[in-house]
């Protein structure tokens, strides 16, 4: 199953909730999230500066991911940005295929 990072930054009225709820509450509403669209949390951070929480997430699919995120911010409370996670292995599979390219000005 495809692995996403997600990295949010709370609104104002966001941080508000999550005094309200706690981290621990905060982690059972994405958790319940994640597994709405059929995938399921990996890990949950919270962290000090730009970006409030780090969240590794396993989706079935990017439209999978791509409702969550448009869920999410939809809501007002937190911003995000995804980044689709590889490992090492689908690098060996991507280093392996033969791309035609040819580079501007070349």
């Amino acid at each position: 199953m495809p692995k996403y990072l997600i990295q949010a930054t709370y609104t104002a009225d966001g941080l508000k909730g999550v005094l309200q709820d706690g981290g621990t509450g905060r982690r059972q509403a994405v958790e319940r999230m994640a597994e709405s669209v059929g995938g399921r949390v990996e890990q949950m951070y919270f962290a000090f500066g730009e970006t409030d929480t780090y969240v590794i997430v396993d989706l079935p699919s990017n439209a999978a991911s791509a409702a969550v995120g448009l869920t999410i911010s939809a809501s007002g409370a937190v911003r995000t940005k995804t980044a689709v996670l590889l490992t090492p292995e689908e690098i060996d599979d991507a280093a392996r295929m033969e791309v035609a390219y040819r580079a501007p000005g070349a």
